[in-house]
């Protein structure tokens, strides 16, 4: 009975596309070397397109799944493109409230900012422009508006709100490519 119950796993498993343990990773049409062009950038955000292209390269360098060539001997690249990046104001404070007392009438401070990337990737066989892999990822972080002095109160720091707004496209970089990397890569 036992060596019945052994057979019919080891049958119903063969038969399936999941395999038991870990599974070898690799490009659709089992490419071996990529290239990844800068992304094209069509949001309002100068310089960001970087974020993305390193990460993707850093994700392919870690992995091993596939060399990062340059694009005259590479049969494949990777289009990126990013979308476009929303910046929506959190919630806000305003005067009314307990602590912003000493301020002038009208006064409206927003304590943070929501972040949303869009961007766009497509795998293509550069032989014939054939499309071999393509997704569309989007993800959002909050960061903290800029402050002075007590918590509930934030300024019109530029310097600072632009350099948390890029850490954070940064970080969403990385969260994202991870995603690209690892959903073109999963072979089911």
């Amino acid at each position: 009975m036992r060596i019945t119950v052994v057979f019919a796993l080891i049958f119903s498993t063969l038969g399936c596309a999941y395999k038991l343990g870990l599974s070898e990773r690799s490009l659709p049409g089992g490419y071996t070397q990529v290239a990844i062009p800068v992304f094209k950038n069509l949001s309002q955000d100068v310089g960001i397109e970087m974020y993305f292209t390193n990460s993707l390269i850093r994700r392919f360098a870690r992995s091993q799944v596939a060399s990062v060539a340059n694009n005259e001997v590479s049969p494949v690249e990777l289009v990126g493109t990013i979308r476009q990046v929303v910046t929506e104001p959190g919630p806000a404070v305003t005067n009314d409230e307990r602590q912003l007392r000493t301020l002038p009438d009208q006064v409206v401070l927003t304590t943070n900012y929501r972040l949303i990337v869009t961007a766009d990737i497509i795998l293509k066989r550069k032989s014939d422009d054939r499309v071999v892999w393509q997704g569309s990822f989007v993800n959002e972080r909050v960061y903290e508006a800029p402050r002075i002095g007590m918590p509930i109160v934030n300024s019109a720091n530029a310097t600072y709100n632009q350099s948390v707004r890029n850490q954070t496209i940064a970080v969403l970089a990385d969260e994202m490519m991870a995603e690209a990397h690892d959903r073109m890569t999963e072979n089911f």
